[in-house]
């Protein structure tokens, strides 16, 4: 069952079109990952499902409803978080107040995350980048999201990092039944985790797989993706 449908969306900004009749699905409990060369369009498409981009046409079913003239609260609402590049958090708070901020129930957060809860009474900004991403992500977690927008989680942090990060993305998918649209810079972690698969160019869909394991053996997605 389709959690999430974009049907022939285009967007742009200002002058500038960036999507170019986008048409993809996400089925529940599904993580599928988006990828493409810088300037395919891909955090764009994020946006515009999370609502901070009015597409100039097109439609965006989320469960059965229409919702391309919701405001981004109102999607929200409906169940949709997204995880802005480079994460969001208050950093003038302690790493416990950030989270209750969301929601009292904080140990989904010390679960997933147990790193946080030795850093619980620390001022957030002064975590270290990869304790700032997971704490973002608890706080959009918080929210009880179904379909969780991930744009470029791992984005500056170590390989070591990287992994483990990715690991907790699969854990939050198999063990919270959370899906997930993922936009991730680290091509191989992101294929290890992700049910299907789709490649963006200039703002198009040229490419879905539904074998990302194999995806990196293809010898148009490799010139795709490195010479563009």
């Amino acid at each position: 069952m389709n959690i999430i449908e974009l049907k022939d969306i285009f967007a742009s900004y200002g002058k500038k079109d960036v999507l170019n009749g986008i048409s993809i699905e996400v089925r529940k409990n599904e993580i599928v990952s988006l990828l493409g060369p810088n300037g395919a369009g891909k955090s764009t498409l994020l946006k515009v499902i999370s609502g901070f981009l009015k597409p100039k046409s097109g439609k965006i079913i989320f469960k059965n409803k229409d919702i391309t003239n919701l405001k981004p609260w109102q999607r929200s609402r409906c169940g949709i978080v997204y995880l802005f590049q480079g994460g969001s958090i208050f950093e003038n708070l302690t790493v416990i107040e950030n989270l209750k901020l969301s929601n009292e129930k904080v140990d989904l957060s010390f679960d997933l995350f147990p790193e946080l809860e030795k850093y619980k009474n620390t001022r957030a900004g002064l975590l270290s980048g990869g304790l700032k991403q997971m704490l973002s992500i608890s706080l959009i977690l918080l929210k009880d999201p179904e379909l969780l927008l991930l744009d470029e989680p791992s984005a500056g942090l170590s390989p070591l990092l990287v992994e483990k990060l990715i690991s907790k993305i699969k854990e939050i998918n198999q063990k919270l039944g959370k899906t997930i649209l993922l936009v991730e810079q680290n091509i191989i972690q992101a294929l290890k985790i992700s049910h299907r698969v789709y490649l963006m160019s200039s703002g198009k869909i040229i490419k879905e797989s539904n074998e990302p394991a194999t995806f990196l053996e293809t010898e148009k997605f490799e010139k795709i993706f490195f010479e563009t």
